[in-house]
């Protein structure tokens, strides 16, 4: 271990719902350390479940801060006593949970220049945060905050071309509002709000690490065309809040050099630099090294879609970043359910056998005769419709297909779905689009033929198990490089290439470019059925 720690070297950091996790990345781009701090089983003092406690109301989702500053104690304590050398860390960056935030209490901030190598961190910063349970993602709770702020900005639609989405709970936005709203003298004794990112970055630079534009742009605040906060909806959510989240900086910044705590505790090198951290998402972004034009999808129990635009186009569904990796460009968010259907059909039309339902996919044509089906047993995501709903070649509603025909009816229709919204939002295939294929339905190549076949794209499959925390190491190195204006792709270049599983079939285009319309206007009919005509 400790021949191999001494090459140069950078390390991602994790901050996530379940755990902190770190990776070491050498300048090859080799992962050759990685190690993590779960939060049920080695932090059960906190009592979390799934590293979060609801609360009674059900809506109500938080994570104690002083877990996440325990584990990071726990994991640097783990390091050293393996023989990891810091000394050989250049630089550092990280992820944490989109949305989560931070509350510094008033006088924190004189606390984190001074804390002693001596002493761990939780043990002199347990008393720095005027809100001990901080929201998170999975927090529902601020439905009327989200309201508020629609209606301060003109509406749903508004609020989406200003910053990139709908007024949405788990923004951070309206938890801060709500915050303000029902314990006001907690939010008077906050001189910084952090996002679970920022904060991160924080204690590693031992002063207040600003928010960058790509995790900012998941809050309902920045402008996401500007890179600068909106007044409007600053205002609309709680007072003096510019100068509680300071100026937010581009995601490839580095912010500083790592605190003397860390140079004195640890060894690490006094020149080490931190390089801003960004949201999980974006994070993983530059964990699947994506490049403009791209898409890749993460095909488990939802399906989510990540997309490089150039030009994005805001809308009611589905999220708009800003590029953790480019700051001229965005990313985009979509989100499906996914393998529950799948696992559903597959039990219902192939006995329960993956091989069948492969079968099916095989025998059955491109287009599948002009049949076209719906398939949500719960709530879709994007968009919210319910029910099955089968169409023959010639638009009429029908009972049920044989078999085979229901299996790619599914998957078309998955994949048919995702490919209409990434449009909505501005994504385009290009002729230099790579898909990147993840997670569990990943394996099934017949599965991946479709998606090939209905975005015209080829696709390829990457280890992407540590994709925040490896994009996290990446980013590091691209936060060091970023002043001579070197593009993330190059430093990237050396990392290992995904494997080609999938290329569009002749004549796939032509097939699907008539589905696709007929797929969007049939979706819209369903819609207009169960909610009324679009706005």
């Amino acid at each position: 271990m400790a021949e191999r720690a001494a090459r140069h070297c950078c390390l991602g950091w994790d901050f996530s719902t379940q755990q902190v996790k770190v990776v070491a990345v050498d300048a090859e781009l080799s992962v050759f350390y990685e190690d993590s701090v779960h939060f049920d089983r080695d932090l059960v003092e906190f009592g979390t479940q799934g590293g979060v406690h609801v609360h009674k109301d059900g809506l109500t989702v938080t994570s104690p801060v002083l877990m996440w500053v325990q584990a990071l104690d726990i994991i640097l304590e783990k390091m050293k006593a393996s023989g990891f050398d810091f000394s050989q860390v250049l630089a550092l960056s990280g992820a944490g949970q989109q949305h989560g935030s931070v509350y510094w209490k008033t006088g924190a901030s004189q606390v984190l220049t001074s804390l002693s190598p001596d002493l761990p961190l939780r043990e002199q910063l347990q008393a720095c945060f005027s809100i001990s349970n901080c929201p998170v993602w999975m927090d529902s709770s601020t439905a009327a905050q989200c309201r508020q702020l629609e209606a301060a900005v003109g509406g749903a639609q508004a609020l989406s071309r200003l910053t990139g989405s709908r007024a949405y709970e788990r923004f951070t936005g309206n938890q801060i509002a709500k915050i303000y709203q029902q314990n006001p003298e907690a939010y008077s004794h906050t001189e910084r709000i952090s996002l679970v990112s920022s904060f991160a970055a924080s204690v590693f630079l031992g002063s207040y690490s600003p928010v960058d534009y790509s995790d900012g742009s998941g809050m309902n605040l920045l402008q996401i065309q500007d890179k600068v906060w909106s007044q409007a909806c600053l205002g609309a959510c709680a007072p003096r809040l510019e100068e509680k989240l300071g100026r937010p900086v581009p995601s490839c910044s580095i912010v500083g050099a790592i605190s003397s705590y860390f140079v004195q505790r640890y060894g690490f090198p006094p020149e080490c630099k931190v390089v801003a951290f960004t949201g999980d998402n974006p994070a993983s972004l530059a964990g699947m090294r994506l490049e403009e034009g791209d898409i890749a999808v993460s095909l488990g129990t939802s399906d989510t879609l990540f997309l490089w635009l150039q030009e994005p186009t805001p809308a009611l569904e589905g999220h708009i970043f800003c590029n953790p990796v480019d700051p001229q460009h965005y990313m985009a968010l979509l989100c499906f359910n996914g393998s529950l259907m799948r696992e559903k059909i597959r039990d219902e039309s192939a006995s329960g056998s993956w091989s069948k339902f492969s079968k099916a996919l095989q025998s059955t044509e491109m287009g599948n005769g002009g049949n076209l089906g719906f398939y949500f047993d719960v709530m879709e995501i994007t968009p919210e419709i319910i029910g099955r709903h089968r169409f023959s070649a010639e638009n009429h509603e029908v009972s049920a297909f044989p078999q085979d025909v229901e299996i790619r009816a599914l998957i078309e229709g998955q994949f048919m779905a995702k490919k209409i919204h990434a449009e909505a939002l501005g994504y385009r295939v290009m002729p230099k689009t790579k898909i990147l294929a993840t997670g569990g339905a990943s394996h099934n190549r017949d599965l991946l033929q479709v998606l090939a076949d209905v975005f015209g794209a080829p696709v390829y499959v990457i280890d992407t198990a540590n994709s925040a925390c490896v994009g996290s190491a990446y980013r590091a190195f691209h936060g060091l490089a970023a002043g001579t204006d070197m593009p993330f792709a190059e430093i990237v270049k050396l990392a290992p290439n995904p494997r080609l599983v999938a290329t569009p079939t002749p004549g796939a285009s032509q097939v699907y470019e008539a589905l696709l319309q007929r797929y969007a206007m049939l979706e819209q009919r369903i819609l207009s059925q169960t909610r009324g005509p679009p706005e």
